[in-house]
């Protein structure tokens, strides 16, 4: 009868080792995560319209000539006048 015992008690065993060093590592890398992970305080996060104007102020760049800044100026105003009408 303990012959029949000690064989099914052993996997169960086994099981618990191995859920119980499961467990300790998954301790372990959630204690490293929040020592090492840097947290962003909300006053230094932008809105999303900041983020926008930075990117767009990134990747537009400034027309210098005068004349094509006029055929863009004048396009603008034609498209204008047609969503108006």
């Amino acid at each position: 009868m303990l012959t029949i015992f000690a064989d099914t008690l052993q996997p169960v065993i086994i099981l618990l080792i191995i859920l119980g060093v499961a467990a300790v590592i998954a301790i372990i890398a959630f204690i490293i995560y929040r020592l090492l992970h840097l947290k962003v305080k909300d006053g230094d996060k932008k809105s999303d319209q900041e983020i926008a104007q930075e990117e767009l102020d990134r990747i537009l760049q400034p027309i210098d000539d005068e004349e094509t800044a006029k055929k863009v100026s004048e396009y603008d105003q034609d498209d204008e006048d047609k969503k108006q009408k």
